[in-house]
């Protein structure tokens, strides 16, 4: 008689949720804290997504690695939240986003004149700024991410880096 192996079990569902968020919840929150210039709306956008996650899946047709769809989806997430936020015109208790420019003795330009330059761009502007300059998505990618054709992604990206050099240039 030859004895029989069971096969292993089946991994539970909360076990592979917990994988994919240990596998892709920094990034998430990284892609969502750039796209939304807040760490409290980025963390919103790490929970809603893997909180969604098992039900959300249910959309993904397996054309391409499980993690760029992951990406894609906080895209997606992050800039419906500026839109929700734009239409209720919520003002960020920080201001930092309100400030354009830091006042003329921190005339240097470091990462806090970036990120509230980055915080005045308008949302369509900043989302392909940082997804090609910072994340590293080529226009093909972010076209597909947004909705948009990626010669929109390029005439996007040239208006974000001009109106970046006028805000980071200007005289305060």
């Amino acid at each position: 008689m030859s004895s029989v192996t069971a096969p292993p079990p089946k991994p539970r569902v909360t076990d592979r949720l917990g994988e994919l968020y240990d596998l892709h919840a920094a990034e998430v929150y990284r892609i969502a804290y750039r796209l939304t210039g807040s760490a409290p709306d980025a963390e919103d956008v790490v929970q809603d997504l893997f909180v969604g996650l098992p039900e959300a899946i249910r959309g993904y047709e397996e054309r391409g690695r499980m993690g760029a769809w992951i990406r894609t989806v906080a895209i997606r997430m992050s800039l419906n939240l500026l839109r929700w936020r734009r239409r209720r015109q919520e003002v960020p208790i920080d201001g930092a986003a309100a400030e354009a420019v830091p006042c003329a003795a921190q005339r240097s330009i470091d990462t806090i004149d970036i990120q509230r330059a980055l915080g005045v761009l308008p949302d369509t502007l900043r989302a392909v700024l940082v997804l090609r300059e910072i994340e590293g998505y080529s226009h093909a990618e972010i076209a597909e991410a947004l909705g948009i054709r990626v010669g929109a992604s390029k005439v996007r990206l040239h208006r974000a880096r001009e109106e970046m050099r006028q805000l980071l240039t200007r005289p305060s």
